[in-house]
């Protein structure tokens, strides 16, 4: 359903998402126990986790053998011509069987990245599209965007790079240590002193490379915000002629990131460097004591050059792992990021057993002493003690000055919000015991700011009723008044509209609004100026469309201009979310106050002749 535009009830201010909180209050987090949820994203895909392992395991294992090959290549392919043919070849079967698992390897692990990443996307989306209007009205579009992309795509990063790296850095340094003690004890020995001191670097950083990384993701996320803002408002930008203020707004979010992101970045090389010349100030010594060993008859020159190469390979996999550490400290931001928004709830929830509407509806509509407040406005009632009926086919308009809660009440019909205290009903059931998708399902909207959507002008209109025929989609078309204007677009229902209806004008856009609602037939409508936009041709052509539409159906109606709801049934009038009046048009001006004002206002003063 088209998501309500808010007229009379200006929506609350939005507050940061909870997702874009304070890095210090977060860390927690943001530990690498924040990617434990990938596990179950990565056990969907069973077969290729299989695969990705044992082509880990056979190009380690070739990796492994490398030194045994070169060493039986100097000990016996040098020393005799017999052995040469044999040693090299041994040396070529094993490279071939290393270039072959490590390009299996590569291959299911990053098809399994795609998958995972794939899947986590998916779901996200589909969280976020199921929260309730309470949390997008705390949340930016710009920041759940960023966790769509900027944060899953780290964690694409993770598992179809870091996460096959660490593991076989792992596997290397385990089996490039046992290799070396089983080459050399002595040297080993000397060997392992230097691990320790590798692995100290990395826990040290790591803490604070936590802390930058999951700043550095919040000032993108900032980032990407503004930027969804103000692109979504390039009219109102361009028309104040703003466009070098955004220019500046944007061009100091993006400096504020890229500066975390330098302190992120001088962390992780720090630790990186002290890590790698550890490690490699550790093998230097020990090559100096080989080179003693072999001089004095201790060691063959190939037993040597083995070690040299299973301490390089055990060296290289700890570099390797200080640099994935770094990546699985920005993937742990990311993760805990997105955690926080699957861990989001809806607060309004379908019931475990929900009742269902009998059919056919009737659209009877109740709201007895209703008490709502906006959750990021606790203190401001937007509707106190409010009651009102509607009865099955009645139409009834709600006036007031802006602020008066009108806009409010249709939320509440939707169940957006449920409130604090009193109850809303449909057909006599609370709206609490029925299933959010069946009540909304009931109900057809045209707000004064219609959502038009990237698609063709015959999708916009079906997405009223998605199973519609072409023949309905026109028929419905035809009933709003828009058929002629969409016949005339270059590829006619087919046409893309663009974003946000760029390629239609206001009027047109309303219409195309109009016909979707006319499409989907519900026994509940609900108007919010809907006719504001039209020019005055449309604007009768419409109403004609309307009121038709209105025949047999409950209709309540949110006007500003009152000469759309001079025919309405009943005409309510509220004030600072209260009823102050009710009654026809005409009672309501003999009765003075509020109403009476409003009119004189509209009427009289804009020079409209005689109140009808």
């Amino acid at each position: 359903m088209v998501r309500l535009a808010r007229t009379s009830t200006p929506p609350p201010p939005r507050e940061s998402s909870p997702s874009s909180s304070d890095p210090d209050a977060t860390q927690a987090k943001a530990s690498l126990s924040s990617l434990r949820p990938l596990w179950p994203f990565l056990a969907r895909h069973r077969g290729l986790l299989l695969a990705w392992m044992l082509s880990l395991v056979a190009s380690s294992a070739a990796t492994l053998s490398l030194p045994i090959a070169v060493r039986r290549m100097i000990d016996d392919g040098f020393a005799s011509g017999a052995g040469i043919d044999a040693a090299f070849s041994l040396l070529f079967v094993v490279t071939l069987a290393l270039a072959l698992a490590t390009a299996a390897r590569f291959f299911f692990v990053s098809l399994l990245g795609e998958r995972v990443v794939a899947d986590l996307r998916t779901q996200l989306f589909g969280h976020i599209v199921g929260l309730d209007q309470a949390f997008f009205e705390r949340s930016r579009t710009g920041e759940l965007v960023s966790r769509l992309t900027a944060d899953t795509e780290l964690l694409r990063g993770v598992v179809a790079t870091s996460m096959s790296v660490a593991l076989r850095s792992v596997v290397m340094v385990l089996g490039s240590v046992a290799m070396l003690v089983v080459t050399s004890p002595r040297l080993a020995a000397w060997t392992l002193v230097g691990i320790p001191l590798a692995v100290l670097p990395l826990v040290l950083g790591g803490r604070r490379l936590q802390k930058i990384s999951r700043e550095s993701q919040d000032r993108v996320a900032d980032a990407n915000a503004l930027a969804t803002e103000t692109l979504g408002a390039i009219d109102t930008v361009q028309s104040h002629a703003r466009e070098q203020h955004e220019r500046g707004r944007f061009g100091a979010a993006v400096a504020t990131a890229v500066e975390v992101a330098r302190r992120r970045i001088g962390v992780q090389a720090l630790v990186t460097a002290v890590a790698i010349s550890v490690v490699f100030g550790a093998i230097t010594l020990v090559l100096w004591l080989g080179a003693h060993d072999v001089a004095d008859g201790r060691l063959s020159a190939g037993t040597l050059g083995q070690f040299v190469l299973y301490a390089m390979f055990g060296a290289g996999s700890v570099g390797a792992l200080a640099e994935v550490w770094n990546e699985l400290q920005k993937a742990a931001g990311g993760m805990g990021r997105i955690g926080e928004l699957l861990e989001e709830a809806p607060k309004v929830v379908a019931p475990a057993s929900p009742r269902g509407l009998a059919r056919p509806v009737r659209g009877a509509v109740a709201l007895r002493d209703v008490t709502f407040h906006y959750p990021t406005r606790p203190d401001t009632a937007a509707l106190e003690g409010f009651s009102l009926e509607v009865a099955p086919g009645e139409t009834v308009a709600l006036v007031g000055p802006s602020g008066a809660g009108k806009s409010t009440v249709f939320g509440l019909l939707q169940r957006f919000h449920d409130p604090q205290s009193g109850s809303v009903s449909m057909d006599g059931i609370d709206l609490r015991e029925l299933d959010p998708v069946e009540l909304r399902g009931s109900m057809a909207l045209v707000s004064q700011r219609p959502t038009i959507f990237a698609a063709s002008a015959a999708d916009n209109i079906r997405y009223g009723r998605l199973d519609a025929s072409d023949a309905e989609v026109e028929a419905a078309a035809r009933a709003a008044e828009a058929h002629d204007f969409i016949e005339r677009l270059p590829g006619g229902y087919a046409s893309e509209l663009g974003e946000r209806g760029a390629r239609l004008s206001g009027g047109q856009q309303q219409r195309v609004a109009i016909a979707r609602a006319l499409l989907r037939d519900a026994p509940l409508l609900l108007l919010d100026e809907a006719t504001s936009a039209l020019d005055a041709q449309s604007e009768r052509a419409v109403q004609h469309a309307l009121e038709r539409l209105m025949e047999g159906r409950t209709t309540i109606v949110v006007a500003h201009r009152l000469a759309t709801v001079l025919r309405a049934d009943r005409i309510v009038v509220m004030d600072h979310g209260r009823i102050v009046a009710e009654g026809t048009h005409a009672e309501l001006l003999a009765e003075g106050g509020l109403y009476a004002e409003l009119a004189r206002l509209q009427f009289l003063d804009a020079g409209a002749g005689a109140q009808p």
